[in-house]
């Protein structure tokens, strides 16, 4: 589209903004009709440890949410010369879980309880006894669960509970909302009725008559909506809130409010089932879109759904890349040492591809029976607390700088792999692709080989990995409002947004596959070794 088409488009509203409150990022993107970015703006922003707990503070919330929208507006000026004054539908989204408790008046009755707080061990624990389903600490339920239990006065008095962009989205439409994704990270959904579990729902407020509380859980819980259900308008007030120079018209309609797992999976075009997307970073996660529910409760998987309520296994790994970016900064010490310059980048992308050289460079399928654990910090997967970071080999080891360079690679997926076991060995899912993005696939090839190798199915990295969540927002947003009749989310994504992107596929390798099983193995036996580094090292 040509300066002239964009500028048309911002004028009459055919366009899409999706917000989204990230961890570390308040970001927004503004897109065209043809889902392509027109302008963005950001705002950078860090949880605040208080009182023991980690949150944000409400006024950081909107004066993030004021500075992203304004530095947006700022852009859509200095690029097409023309003030933004309405916009064709929003969305926001957000890092999900946590627990935003508000009483009758709308009066926030705690500080927001986000997703890094671990307190909720007690009620994590038995609430997966009483459902029979995984609740990991971060849930909404599991912290609602806990502050019962440890009798906190404000219980009686909640009136509405919700997340961060069910809580923003409250205040621009008045409208206690969600979208199935976000919610499936408060309390557990049943796929068939995309709706909150009736049966689960019935168990907690049974155990709850103790209590004699003035609310049923179903009263306080947001309304659940699906993509592309209507969610609202913005009000007046709203309006003001999110632009407080006034020139943001009221009325635009809104979509529900999505997590950040949501907005990745449309962002990455892995709403499908058979389909998934993996993120690996600093941390690594899977998920999966499934063809049926689990056949039974996994504490290493979580359970949530896809925007349209289909369900998802999620395998979350604490760690990935850290230790093996520690060694990369000792080899650039070595360098720096030598007198060499060199760019950061261009080392790890040698380094990273040393992990490739076959035999003639000195390398092994398995890495040469070397072995590494990047545990920095604990590792659930495993059933470690706290992490020791090891490199261990025995004098038989074939020690180069390919096998070590594999095997560190390899190491950074070792925990993601049980992990992703339990659902290929034991539930039978099948996986066409996965889409991959993160760190991990910067440098070309290595990362998905390695993937592929791990995953044993091929792995995609698509140009658009890198839009964020927010882009996976807006196309939410657009979705709802350009859908044809009852046209599916992954239809409207592969069909409409993904038909011309271009990436790279990577077939797994059965040599590779087989040298990452050997891997595994080693991986597995050697635990004891990580175990004894954490008893022997404090």
């Amino acid at each position: 589209m040509d300066r002239a088409g964009i500028q048309k488009a911002i004028q009459s509203g055919k366009t899409a903004l999706g917000i989204e409150l990230g961890s570390t990022r308040i970001k927004a993107v503004l897109i065209g009709a043809d889902h392509t970015p027109l302008a963005s703006g950001s705002h950078a922003w860090e949880n605040r440890h208080e009182n023991g707990i980690w949150t944000y503070r409400l006024e950081d919330v909107w004066q993030g949410l004021q500075d992203s929208y304004r530095s947006l507006c700022g852009e859509v000026l200095e690029k097409y010369g023309i003030p933004l004054h309405t916009i064709g539908v929003i969305g926001f989204s957000a890092m999900m879980h946590g627990y935003m408790a508000l009483d009758r008046d709308g009066n926030q009755l705690v500080p927001f309880r986000t997703w890094r707080n671990t307190m909720t061990g007690q009620a994590a624990e038995q609430l997966t006894e009483l459902f029979q389903f995984n609740i990991p600490q971060r849930w909404s339920i599991a912290h609602l669960y806990q502050a019962i239990l440890n009798k906190e006065p404000h219980i009686r008095e909640i009136n509405h509970l919700t997340t961060l962009a069910g809580y923003v989205h409250w205040k621009l439409t008045g409208r206690k909302v969600l979208g199935v994704g976000e919610a499936s990270g408060m309390f557990p959904i049943d796929s068939q009725a995309n709706d909150y579990d009736e049966r689960m729902i019935g168990l907690f407020n049974e155990r709850l008559e103790v209590e004699k509380l003035p609310w049923r859980l179903q009263d306080i819980l947001p309304k659940v909506l699906v993509a592309g259900d209507a969610a609202g308008v913005l009000t007046e007030e709203g309006a003001r809130l999110l632009d407080p120079t006034g020139g943001l018209r009221a009325g635009i309609p809104l979509c529900p409010p999505e997590g950040d797992a949501g907005t990745g999976m449309v962002a990455t075009n892995s709403v499908a089932e058979r389909t998934g997307n993996v993120s690996a970073g600093t941390s690594v996660f899977a998920m999966i879109v499934l063809e049926k529910v689990l056949s039974k409760v996994y504490p290493e998987i979580d359970m949530v759904t896809t925007p349209t309520g289909k369900p998802v296994a999620m395998v979350h790994s604490n760690n990935c890349t850290s230790d093996l970016n520690a060694w990369v900064d000792l080899f650039y010490e070595f360098t720096q040492a030598l007198g060499v310059e060199v760019n950061q980048s261009r080392l790890f992308e040698v380094l990273y591809q040393q992990a490739l050289a076959g035999e003639a460079g000195g390398g092994d399928a398995d890495g040469g029976g070397l072995l590494a654990y990047n545990y920095v910090s604990g590792e659930h997967i495993t059933h470690f607390a706290e992490g020791r970071p090891l490199f261990v080999r025995t004098p038989e080891s074939h020690f180069t700088l390919a096998n070590f360079m594999r095997v560190h690679l390899f190491s950074s997926l070792g925990a993601l792999k049980i992990g992703m076991d339990l659902l290929f060995e034991q539930e039978q899912v099948q996986l066409d692709q996965l889409l991959g993005h993160g760190g991990f696939f910067k440098t070309k090839e290595v990362g998905q080989r390695i993937m592929a190798a791990a995953m044993d199915v091929p792995v995609c990295v698509m140009e658009t990995a890198g839009e964020g969540g927010a882009w996976g927002m807006a196309l939410l947003a657009s979705y709802m409002l350009n859908k044809a009749g009852n046209e599916p989310l992954e239809n409207y994504l592969s069909n409409k947004v993904f038909v011309r992107e271009k990436g790279m596929t990577i077939a797994p390798d059965k040599t590779d596959v087989a040298g990452f099983a050997t891997f595994m193995e080693r991986y597995k036996k050697g635990l004891v070794i990580e175990k004894a580094a954490l008893e022997g090292l404090r």
